[in-house]
């Protein structure tokens, strides 16, 4: 078996499923902030989609996508950033999860002393171990409320940045809700000509935000760069397993390369549920401001009661520091015991122990029985 899986520990949205599953067999009535999984319906019109493009006869899907979703995809960069792609620069994905995984196996040379990748900690998983199964070497910053949840290049190492191949950035972060400004692309993209590394850019939360919408990488360089983006939270299809990647055209030609040995794209259905998805953009402002009328909820409870809400404007989490005399686990612990579901900080890596994260997932009704539940405890 391979040693890296051996290695791992249990995926952490896998551990808060059991969890959760403990506390059902309990029979407690759960309220989930754990898991972003949102349970606002798919749009009717996306289904409508998906229903219609289901073929008599089943067959299989291209490599690089069907060309309608392909123009979708360029289409929604065009009208939510200015940016012009060809579809020579755009690769449809089975959302991002398995595309970020499989990157570092495309573009890191085992054989090459450049085999770091450089991401963020607190972060997604997926990149530490995308890497290791590509037998890099994970090399993860800190990030910290002092310099605003953001990789500070100049901190690193000259040797590190030397042997680097990928660095990760995700604005809006997960967990934090960090977002990063044009400067600070700006910034990376100088790093990266200095030192040759590929900047992937995780901007699948790019559509959910407070009042400014965040900014994209492409909008600053495509050479040597890629985005990645998905459906599941925009429109609420996780289930559908929709995203793409964007950017530097020789790079998706190899990504390209790389599926043909190992997939193909979504099924057709899926794909015309996602050309739908990305031709629309009402129904992403209408889920937008939902997310939004639950987080100032939380926002004034944390501020009524003295918990520090250290999130930025991105994504539909919410970032907190623990109460003193605990750490995120054991406060996610007492939560628990109430019923509501919370991520501790530590599932998202170092530097977050003293945190938890809650996603913005259960309506308005369901937020505001918890948090009357968890006022009895503060």
């Amino acid at each position: 078996m391979n040693q890296q899986l051996l290695q791992l520990k249990p995926y952490p949205m896998e551990e808060l499923n059991r969890r959760k599953q403990e506390l059902h067999c309990q029979g407690v009535r759960i309220f989930d902030f754990g898991t972003g999984d949102p349970t606002l319906p798919t749009e009717p019109f996306i289904i409508d989609a998906l229903r219609d493009a289901i073929p008599r006869v089943s067959q299989y899907p291209t490599v690089m996508g069907e060309p309608a979703l392909l123009d979708a995809c360029a289409s929604s960069l065009w009208r939510r950033f200015g940016v012009v792609l060809s579809v020579e620069q755009i690769l449809p994905t089975a959302g991002s999860k398995e595309a970020v995984f499989h990157f570092p196996q495309v573009f890191l040379n085992v054989d090459s002393s450049r085999r770091h990748v450089i991401y963020p900690t607190p972060g997604y998983p997926v990149y530490e171990r995308g890497t290791l199964f590509a037998q890099g070497t994970p090399w993860p910053v800190v990030l910290t409320e002092e310099n605003g949840f953001q990789i500070d290049f100049s901190t690193l190492p000259e040797s590190v940045l030397q042997q680097t191949a990928i660095v990760w950035i995700n604005s809006p972060h997960n967990p934090t809700g960090a977002v990063a400004s044009g400067a600070y692309f700006e910034e990376i993209l100088a790093y990266a000509r200095k030192y040759d590394f590929i900047v992937c850019s995780d901007e699948c939360y790019c559509d959910i935000y407070t009042h400014e919408p965040p900014a994209s990488i492409l909008q600053h360089a495509t050479e040597g760069v890629l985005a990645f983006f998905s459906l599941s939270k925009r429109s609420g299809m996780t289930g559908y397993r929709s995203g793409f990647v964007a950017g530097d055209s020789s790079l998706i030609a190899k990504y390209r390369k790389f599926r043909a040995s190992m997939g193909v794209a979504s099924p057709v259905f899926i794909q015309a549920a996602a050309t739908a998805a990305w031709s629309d953009d009402a129904h992403v402002q209408r889920r937008r401001l939902i997310f939004l009328e639950r987080r100032r909820l939380f926002e004034q409870f944390f501020a009524e009661h003295g918990l520090h809400c250290a999130s930025g404007p991105g994504t539909f989490f919410l970032w907190v520091r623990v109460p003193a005399g605990y750490d995120g686990e054991s406060y996610a612990r007492l939560l628990l015991e109430q019923g509501i579901v919370v991520s501790p900080g530590s599932f998202y890596g170092e530097g977050s122990e003293a945190y938890i994260r809650l996603a913005m997932v259960p309506d308005l009704e369901e937020c505001q029985e918890a948090l009357s539940i968890w006022k009895t405890i503060l």
